[in-house]
Formats: C-alpha cells, sequence, structure tokens
C-alpha cells in the first residue's frame, strides 16, 4: 500500500508580485526552494490564507537572494501581492518508507526571510 502525505511546506510566503502575462506557475526564490526540498517543476498546491483559495501549479526557478514569491499565468488571479500563502508539496509513501516519515516545514517571516525549519509537523 502507499499513503500520499505532506513531503514539505513553505509555511506563511508572502507573495512578492502576481504576473498575469506570463506562462504559468510560481516563482519561488532558489533558497527557500532548498530549504524546503522543494525541486524546480515540481507540482505544488498553494493555499493562500487570505482568501481561502485552493490551487495547484508547478515550480520555476527565482533568484537567490531576492526572497521572491511571484504566481505567474493563470494562477495570479487567484492571489494579491501581499497577501500570505502556504505552499505543499505530497509524495507518495509506502509503509517502509513512513517508518523514518519527516517532512520539512519551513516558516517564513513577512519578508520572506527564513525563522525556522522543522522536520515535523
Amino acid at each position: 500500500m502507499t499513503i500520499e502525505m505532506l513531503y514539505s511546506k513553505i509555511h506563511r510566503a508572502t507573495v512578492t508580485d502576481a504576473n498575469l502575462n506570463y506562462v504559468g506557475s510560481i516563482t519561488i526564490d532558489e533558497e527557500l526552494l532548498e530549504a524546503s526540498k522543494m525541486r524546480v517543476g515540481q507540482k505544488v498546491e498553494i493555499l493562500n490564507i487570505n482568501n481561502g483559495e485552493r490551487f495547484s501549479t508547478y515550480i520555476i526557478l527565482g533568484e537567490r537572494g531576492k526572497r521572491d514569491i511571484c504566481l505567474n499565468g493563470a494562477a495570479a488571479r487567484k492571489v494579491h501581492k501581499g497577501d500570505r500563502i502556504i505552499v505543499v508539496a505530497y509524495a507518495t509513501y509506502n509503509e517502509k518508507d513512513l517508518e523514518n516519515y519527516k517532512p520539512r516545514v519551513v516558516l517564513l517571516n513577512d519578508k520572506n526571510n527564513i525563522n525556522a525549519i522543522h522536520d515535523e509537523i
């Protein structure tokens, strides 16, 4: 049996831009991707804390150190600059994998700097 579980999340990121005229996706600062163990091209779910929207997209690489969190294309209609979001990635685990299961949680401040990193929920 396999179970879909939380793999990683970036918690309370601040949207820095919403670019309707770009081909889909979410741009995430490279340093935040490394901290969260997420990957370019990975499917993620976006949870908008401000308006309750939930939607899926994929990650593109943002410039290291700029702290960009930018929703692009159609996803730009679901957020506003300054909204707080949660970026969630899931993975499928088997029973043996779950014996050592530790999801990555990256907590951000309002400027998208890392406050803490936890390997637990």
